[in-house]
């Protein structure tokens, strides 16, 4: 699972979660300490109004929380779905001697993310497509 501080830095630069069963987020008001929930068809479901998506919590041992308000949540995107938001950029991941890198490609070029493990590596490559994204 991704660092907070990554999860928090996607966030900013405007990656934005329809959330998916599987899905694994913080809530912000707790921070990085805070719990890991998982979205799930049974326990915790996106539930879509026409104010926006609210995160509820069925019958869970959460039992202070009914539910929350997408905005109020923080995803740390899985390793997949990182890779998968890299789309047609990515270009490989490597072991290095300190953990791993991300290869991309935009515009023709190459560019290396360095992490200690290949989540990380993943979404710092995906931070630096997201803020490319948004200064175009």
């Amino acid at each position: 699972m991704i660092s907070w501080d990554l999860a928090l830095a996607l966030c900013h630069a405007g990656l934005r979660w329809a959330p998916v069963s599987g899905d694994r987020f913080r809530l912000l008001a707790t921070g990085p300490g805070g719990d890991v929930y998982t979205v799930s068809d049974m326990t915790i479901e996106p539930h879509e109004f026409d104010t926006g998506v609210v995160l509820g919590f069925n019958g869970t041992t959460e039992w202070a929380l009914d539910s929350v308000a997408l905005e109020d949540a923080l995803w740390h995107p899985l390793e997949g779905q990182l890779r998968d938001l890299l789309g047609g950029t990515f270009r490989a991941l490597e072991r290095t001697d300190a953990g791993y890198a991300v290869r991309t490609e935009l515009l023709g070029t190459e560019r290396r993310f360095p992490a200690a493990d290949p989540a990380d590596a993943y979404a710092r490559a995906l931070l630096d497509l997201v803020t490319a994204s948004a200064d175009d």
